[in-house]
């Protein structure tokens, strides 16, 4: 059985991963996550999405010995240049206050027409193993911003992010809906085609 760590204590994420993961990487395959491993959160002083995965899966990978897998996600709009990007989860100054990031990400869009609010949901993923290797596999989803939340699906930005070719929210699809297309599968399908494909992981 291998045993990987997943480098997050984010419950709804974790979910999300190892719907994706697991088929993949196969039955005899365990999963923990950070907090079921005792690690602590991460500071993610990394200046892109690529750095601040690596950074977490490093310290996994050297605190259990184990190959750790992490992500760093986040929503780019056109108009704001790439914002909030790297600071998507504290972008309204608190990390991980999803109501109050989303409120003022539409505020500050509040004046911008439907055709100019493009953005892309993007995810790097990254895996790390105890002697060093590592992978990094990137992942992107366009669509645009919604005027209003709608669906109590998904998290973060979900309830405002309609992906291209959709009518609908991310948060009003269902899980299969959403993975099926979304930046995190992009780019852990193909981090679990590596890990498949690697020996001694």
């Amino acid at each position: 059985m291998t045993t990987f760590v997943l480098a997050t204590h984010n419950e709804k994420k974790k979910r999300e991963l190892l719907s994706i993961l697991l088929p993949v990487l196969g039955e005899d395959t365990t999963v923990l996550t950070a907090a079921e491993a005792g690690l602590p959160d991460v500071a993610e002083t990394g200046v892109t999405f690529e750095e601040n995965a690596l950074i977490k899966a490093r310290a996994a990978a050297r605190a259990t010995g184990k190959t750790a897998i992490a992500d760093d996600s986040g929503i780019a709009v056109d108009v704001l240049g790439g914002a909030p990007g790297i600071f998507s989860a504290r972008w309204a100054g608190r990390h991980g206050d999803d109501a109050a990031n989303l409120e003022l990400l539409l505020a500050q869009l509040s004046d911008i027409a439907v055709e100019h609010r493009g953005a892309q949901f993007r995810c790097a993923a990254a895996a790390v193993t105890p002697d060093g290797r590592e992978f990094v596999t990137e992942g992107v989803m366009p669509g645009h911003l919604a005027t209003a939340p709608a669906g109590d699906g998904g998290f973060g930005y979900d309830p405002i992010f309609v992906p291209s070719g959709s009518e609908i929210s991310a948060a009003e699809m269902t899980p299969e809906e959403k993975n099926a297309r979304s930046h995190r599968r992009i780019a852990f399908d193909a981090l679990a085609a590596i890990l498949g494909a690697e020996s001694g992981l």
